[in-house]
């Protein structure tokens, strides 16, 4: 990758969210604060399916894949961040540039198709709870979950390469506070259609597809709970949907504005706000959004909990009694 000076480009500089100094140390305790309750949030809800036997079933299997994706997401992209809050040179290698744009864009299109797989896993358990066992077995839900990974890092490492074989000659300044595609994509000197219409098509193939699985797995859900004659029985199948519905409604009302148009001066602007969200605000409330409407999440926070608790209080007892 080459400048306009015949040299070669070794780094990009990473505008950020703002050229404010002023604003500077206020966003960087702003967004530390989100990475820590992200991570903490994150790690919690892994580690507490973990912990509970109760929690061992193929829907909460999912969810800390959710959680887990979500985890390196975020930490994808906010290390670097945080850093160039704090100084002035705010500057990322081309190899550093290149992993941070390879992972985002394969933990972007897992996490689609995890989404996807817990629409699957909500359709099944209401619509054929009887065949639920033998249709979400073990070796089905390490397929569902093996998929989005295996896909999304090879489609993502071929859209990493695609752009980072342009030819980076107008400047190495991104416009943006990770590398990013839209923002590489205006730096490039070269003709960039091979690469905007691969992202194009990769982003509205696999928001499509991962949408549809989704949207006809809740119509056949809704159909379903809509023949429950019982209130109760109704109102209990609509919770256990109601957390992902909330999930995928903020991941991909954000995504839809940001990656189905071409990369302008006025979207790549706006990308960066847009980014904010599903960068900081879907990670860290999907953990809140699926304990604060889950009971048997909340039931397994407090059992985890309880037992701690006890362990403390008797430990010191039976090291008096010895």
């Amino acid at each position: 990758m080459w400048n306009m000076t015949g040299s070669a480009v070794t780094e990009f500089v990473l505008l950020g969210l703002t050229d404010c100094p002023e604003l500077q140390p206020v966003l960087f305790v702003l967004f530390l604060a989100v990475y820590l309750l992200t991570l903490s949030g994150n790690m919690g809800m892994i580690m507490l399916i973990r912990l509970d036997s109760r929690l061992h079933t193929p829907m909460y299997f999912f969810l800390s894949n959710l959680a887990f994706v979500d985890l390196c997401y975020t930490s994808n992209a906010t290390p670097q961040m945080l850093t160039n809050f704090l100084l002035e040179k705010k500057t990322i290698s081309f190899a550093g540039c290149f992993t941070q744009c390879y992972i985002f864009i394969a933990l972007l299109l897992t996490e689609y198709y995890i989404l996807a797989a817990m629409a699957y896993d909500r359709y099944v358990a209401i619509c054929s709870p009887l065949r639920y066992s033998a249709r979400m077995s073990r070796r089905v839900c390490i397929c569902l979950a093996m998929f989005p990974y295996v896909y999304g890092f090879s489609d993502g490492l071929f859209q990493a390469i695609l752009t980072f074989r342009l030819t980076f000659c107008r400047s190495n300044v991104i416009n943006h506070f990770y590398c990013a595609d839209p923002p590489l994509i205006k730096l490039s000197c070269s003709d960039p259609y091979v690469k905007e219409h691969a992202m194009l098509i990769s982003a509205g193939f696999n928001l499509s597809s991962s949408l549809t699985i989704i949207l006809v797995s809740y119509a056949f859900i809704i159909a379903a709970i809509l023949r429950i004659k019982s209130a109760e029985g109704r109102h209990k199948a609509f919770s256990t949907c109601g957390s992902h519905m909330l999930a995928v409604t903020l991941f991909y009302g954000t995504l839809f504005c940001m990656y189905v148009r071409p990369p302008t001066d006025k979207t790549v602007e706006e990308s960066k706000i847009i980014s904010v969200f599903y960068t900081f605000v879907s990670p860290v409330l999907n953990p809140l959004i699926y304990s604060l409407r889950n009971r048997d999440v909340k039931q397994a926070f407090r059992n985890v909990l309880r037992r701690n608790i006890v362990t403390i209080v008797t430990t010191p007892s039976l090291s008096n009694r010895e």
